[in-house]
């Protein structure tokens, strides 16, 4: 490859992008400065609440000579952005990571979708275009940009049942649907699209974006992924870190279920979830330590904080990461989904599987727990084999074929689900086994357009039809 053809270390961010945010930060009285290694914020709590409010990502300020995202104010309004009322309860003031209990078990959704070309199947950098029709037609809390301009976030309100979130986003969806169908815009959920190039696609003009990509250069540009956050809400700060510990034990199920990444950049990857490999590569992403409580988080963050590695608790990306001003188990590891009712049986699982556990914390049962390396193992297995994989269930080394192990689950999980109102999503898991998950799906329109005479380009643009077809169905689709 001729090395003149690469950008040059500080050039991943498009110039536009930069002379924009800087123009925008200097309107605003702000310096526009990447932060640099090395440079510290001690002196003050960068994960103390801002005093300031603003968009729902958190205010920019300076501290100790960098630019610092801090957490958004609080707003005890329901139906705000993601979970914005979510953990309005006190927080402790002797701690250096306060944690706002919130209502158990309420549950929130945030769902990206990738924004495709109605025509050509490849991603369109529409969002800008599409908030700003938003803007113009009225308040949009439950729709945001997200890291790059091809990418929509939908978030629901606060909520006490799966079923109650979900109404939020399908009003969502029916609200964005005249904005793209006029632009001839298609949205699909998947975890990765399966043929358009990373290097051509623009990064939303934000400060904590811009950041991102100053740090992590190359590899924050390739995380042109799309996923699906689920927060649960928890009463107390001592249940979080053993939740969350034990959340690790099923993180392979959840992964395996939404698993809808197989393809990247025209090439079968191997694997049923490509972003979960790609979205590791930041740092500070991936598994989370199982930490015994929160002192022990709170002494890593102070790490991460002295050595200047992380400027906010947010950067911190693991797969599953205790959310500070929501008071929530955030549960991040899944593939974006193609349609809401795969989305409301995935989030179901999760929503069961916290409350489940909690229950076991109140009867001081004891908690499943798995030793780091077989919680890495299952990661791989599940983002590799999906529904075809082996998860390890104890350190023992007990395994089990994971379409079994789900239904198992599913079967233990239905009292819960029967108190948290959400039987009928839970029992649609059993139903994403027999249909095939979105990989196999994906696999199978691949394959059948190739036996059909289809060239590759055509078979993948195929896929991305499919994808566009089922998000319009609310459903998985025959394949």
């Amino acid at each position: 490859m001729n090395d003149n053809l690469l950008p040059k270390a500080n050039e991943w961010l498009p110039k536009a992008n930069v002379c924009a945010q800087f123009n925008a930060c200097a309107a605003a009285g702000q310096a526009i400065r990447p932060r640099t290694h090395g440079q510290s914020g001690r002196g003050a709590n960068p994960f103390a609440m801002s005093a300031t409010g603003g968009h729902g990502f958190g205010a920019v300020r300076t501290l100790g000579g960098r630019n610092t995202v801090f957490p958004p104010a609080k707003r005890n309004v329901r139906h705000v952005s993601a979970l914005e009322s979510v953990g309005a309860g006190a927080r402790s003031a002797d701690s250096d990571l306060p944690f706002a209990p919130s209502e158990r078990s309420t549950v929130g959704i945030e769902w990206e979708l990738a924004l495709v070309d109605a025509d050509s199947r490849e991603l369109r950098q529409a969002a800008p275009a599409i908030v700003a029709e938003l803007a113009a037609q009225g308040p949009h809390p439950h729709i945001h940009q997200e890291f790059m301009q091809n990418t929509v976030e939908l978030v629901s309100g606060v909520s006490h049942t799966v079923g109650q979130a979900g109404l939020d986003l399908a009003a969502s969806v029916a609200r964005l649907r005249p904005i793209t169908d006029s632009m001839r815009v298609d949205l699909i959920g998947a975890g990765t699209h399966p043929f358009s190039p990373w290097y051509a696609q623009k990064i939303t003009e934000k400060q904590r974006y811009w950041d991102v990509v100053e740090r992590a250069q190359m590899t924050a540009r390739q995380v042109m992924i799309f996923g699906v956050h689920t927060h649960v809400g928890v009463e107390t700060r001592a249940k979080v870190m053993p939740l969350l510990n034990a959340m690790l034990v099923y993180q392979p199920h959840l992964l395996a279920l939404s698993a809808s990444s197989p393809y990247w950049r025209n090439i079968s990857t191997g694997y049923a979830s490509m972003r979960s490999i790609i979205f590791q590569q930041l740092p500070t992403s991936g598994i989370p330590y199982q930490f015994e409580n929160w002192a022990q988080l709170e002494h890593y963050v102070s790490d991460l904080r002295r050595t200047d590695t992380v400027g906010a608790f947010d950067e911190i990306r693991w797969d599953i990461r205790p959310s500070l001003q929501y008071g929530t188990i955030e549960t991040r590891v899944c593939d974006s989904v193609s349609n809401i009712t795969e989305l409301l049986a995935i989030n179901a699982l999760t929503h069961c599987l916290v409350e489940y556990l909690s229950t076991l914390i109140d009867d001081g049962a004891p908690l499943p727990k798995l030793s780091p390396w077989f919680v890495a193992e299952n990661k791989w297995r599940a983002a590799r084999y999906g529904l075809d994989a082996e998860v390890i269930l104890a350190d023992g080394g007990a395994q089990m074929p994971i379409r079994e192990s789900i239904g198992q689950l599913v079967e233990k999980l239905l009292p819960t689900a029967k108190r948290l109102g959400c039987a009928a999503e839970l029992a649609f898991v059993p139903e994403i086994i027999r249909l095939g998950a979105s990989y196999e799906r994906q696999r199978r329109v691949h394959a059948t357009a190739l036996a059909a005479g289809a060239t590759v380009p055509e078979a993948f643009e195929a896929v991305v039809a499919h994808l566009a077809a089922e998000m319009k169905a609310d459903r998985p689709l025959p394949a």
